[in-house]
């Protein structure tokens, strides 16, 4: 098992930033844990709530749907930093809000939890979406504002998701097993009730390992970061990474319609499901081991360019699935390239935020990524209901083929200069 506060790559450092880098290092295994836990789109609640959906005669199309709507937090991140940004709450521009956030997210699943219509459930699962994107955030200014100045954004990165998949791949076995041994409400009911303690985490990280200096609102600092997020705006260089950023991140997803083709068709049971949750996530660690060990020192453009090849290579391997052996196979090696990938563009996103504006554009950035992902899935759920008639082949085929066509982006955001 990784250890939380993780490894420190630079070793000329002061004890002083020794110990900042040590606290944040826990603090983001502790959010990110909770992040992993609580995102209805990927925690424990996911796999309950799509069965739920399912037996109620739900399209794959229509469960995509509703699921992007929780997706929309995600992609208005940016109007989160903003507010951070320019207005402390309480004396401070990160601690307060995410106190707020894990006080909201733990109410709304606590609520849930007594619920049983799923348009009961939407407005629930739209704040805790709200919560944890508030959350995550306040977590990406945190990375951009200390990794650029500790030289760990890598490091930093790879925690978080490093955490986040731990805890995506118990919530798996856990969310599997409710769906397995309990109606599909109960199983809902009683995931949500697991969710709701989960907050209290992040609550307790933030007043006890986040040190952030109080400050207080003023003619001059509002127009020093407002003055830093024009620039943040107009930046031909960050449009440009926002660009590539969406490109990268967009290929027609068939997670949704993968577990209809792998309920349906190759009848695995939802344990069984639950398991391969588990074992992709197990890959993403696996992913964020072998960056800390191995590809920690890579140049961000070389780093890139693999993590690209081997999204391809991962992506087409789908088409290799056939029983319960090749499935663990492939979802393992899934998660490992996927774990690289987001490192890599995380780090370039991190990189490339100015001072005194992170919150807002690193929001920006990831909202972009986001906004893709959304499109992604929808794109894909589409395909293969309408153009594809169900067939799981041809909707791989173009996702690999469209991860590959990132390769042509990468030279043109000119790293290698960056570098020098």
């Amino acid at each position: 098992m990784p250890t939380v506060q993780g490894d420190l790559p630079v070793a000329a450092r002061t004890e002083e930033d020794g110990q900042l880098a040590r606290r944040l290092m826990l603090f983001f295994a502790v959010v990110y844990l909770v992040e992993g836990i609580g995102q209805a789109r990927v925690g424990i609640v996911y796999q309950p709530l799509t069965a739920y959906l399912k037996v109620g005669g739900w399209t794959p199309l229509e469960v995509a749907a509703y699921f992007a709507v929780l997706n929309f937090p995600w992609i208005i991140k940016p109007v989160f930093g903003l507010v951070s940004d320019f207005v402390p709450l309480l004396g401070y521009r990160r601690k307060s809000y995410l106190i707020v956030a894990s006080l909201c997210a733990a109410g709304a699943y606590g609520w849930m939890a007594w619920l049983s219509e799923p348009g009961a459930f939407a407005p629930l699962l739209l704040l805790t979406s709200y919560a944890m994107a508030t959350g995550s955030t306040l977590c990406g200014a945190l990375l951009a504002e200390n990794g650029r100045s500790l030289r760990l954004s890598s490091a930093f990165v790879s925690q978080q998701w490093l955490w986040f998949y731990i805890a995506i791949m118990a919530s798996a076995f856990a969310g599997g097993a409710l769906v397995e041994h309990l109606a599909p409400l109960s199983a809902l009911q009683v995931a949500a009730a697991i969710a709701a303690v989960a907050p209290v985490a992040m609550l307790l990280a933030s007043l006890f390992l986040l040190s952030e200096r109080k400050v207080t609102v003023s003619r001059r600092e509002m127009g020093l970061t407002f003055r830093s997020m024009v620039s943040a705006a107009t930046s031909a260089r960050l449009h440009l990474v926002a660009v590539f950023l969406f490109l990268y991140s967009f290929a027609p997803g068939f997670g949704t319609p993968l577990y209809y083709y792998m309920t349906d068709e190759l009848k695995f049971s939802q344990a069984y499901i639950g398991v391969l949750g588990a074992i992709s996530s197990a890959g993403w660690i696996a992913g964020a081991l072998l960056h800390r060990r191995l590809l920690a020192r890579m140049r961000p453009k070389a780093l890139l360019n693999l993590s690209i090849v081997l999204g391809t290579v991962s992506a087409a391997s789908f088409l290799l699935l056939s029983g319960e052996v090749s499935a663990a196979i492939v979802n393992f090696a899934n998660g490992a390239a996927l774990m690289i990938a987001t490192i890599a563009s995380l780090s370039l996103a991190a990189d490339f935020c100015p001072e005194r504006s992170e919150g807002f554009a690193f929001a920006g950035l990831m909202s972009v990524m986001n906004l893709s992902e959304l499109c992604s899935t929808t794109v894909g759920a589409w395909l293969y209901d309408h153009l594809f008639d169900q067939r799981l082949g041809p909707l791989i085929v173009v996702s690999a083929a469209s991860t590959a066509a990132a390769l042509v982006l990468v030279p043109l955001l000119r790293l290698d200069r960056e570098a020098r």
